[in-house]
């Protein structure tokens, strides 16, 4: 995978290819499969970190780089050490890039090729969000793993707008590549696209995978 970030096959079946495995991380390892609880904003709703612990026994949560950027703000998480001192939590986290709000939020936003301007759901306020914004955002918040900047279409897309905006997936890949600077720290992952058009997914795999990546994420199948 990565000098950050490295992936260790303990087990694959003959029949389905189904794997098992451990994700080595600078914050502690994961057992592969696992279920990764999401704290989109730095907390995982109704519960402690210790609940998560001790009950849950995650050992992996999701936050969100769209929503810790609009608060508390990514500057005010590195200075207080990071996500993981922020949020009191010393195992793995993953951090989306917010491409699933470029989806949800599509009332609130224009995507170009430079990237996506946003209006904040909470006040209104004009933000742009770059594959190099997206970067410098997740390295502040300091994750063991970082999603490249994606767009995820709707369903149904026409067959058009699903390649342009795959294509543009790949693209924004190749400048969060370009941009991230952490690598030792944390692990760039990119995210395949495509819609729901079995060409255009194997395009977009072929395209990431050629880019060498430390990890790669399925995105966009549960969509409406």
């Amino acid at each position: 995978m990565s000098e950050a970030v490295t992936y260790e096959l303990i087990h694959e079946d003959k029949n389905s290819g189904a794997r098992r495995g451990v994700i080595h991380t600078p914050h502690g390892d994961i057992e592969t499969p696992i279920f990764m609880p999401v704290g989109t904003q730095a907390t995982v709703k109704s519960m402690t970190p210790e609940e998560l612990k001790e009950e849950v026994k995650a050992q992996i949560i999701l936050s969100n780089t769209y929503h810790l950027y609009l608060r508390p703000g990514h500057e005010i998480v590195k200075e207080a050490g990071g996500l993981h001192n922020f949020m009191k939590w010393d195992r793995p986290i993953l951090t989306d890039c917010g491409g699933f709000q470029v989806f949800s939020l599509s009332d609130l936003r224009t995507i170009s090729e430079d990237g996506v301007e946003f209006k904040s759901h909470l006040d209104g306020s004009k933000h742009f969000f770059s594959p190099e914004k997206v970067m410098e955002i997740q390295e502040a918040l300091g994750a063991d793993i970082i999603m490249s900047f994606d767009e995820c279409v709707e369903y149904p897309a026409s067959y058009e707008y699903t390649k342009q905006s795959m294509e543009r997936t790949t693209r924004w890949a190749i400048r969060c590549k370009n941009a991230h600077k952490n690598t030792d720290k944390q692990a760039l992952f990119g995210i395949i696209q495509g819609g729901f058009y079995e060409d255009l997914r194997k395009k977009s795999a072929e395209d990431l995978i050629a880019l060498d990546l430390p990890g790669y994420a399925i995105g966009g199948i549960s969509v409406r």
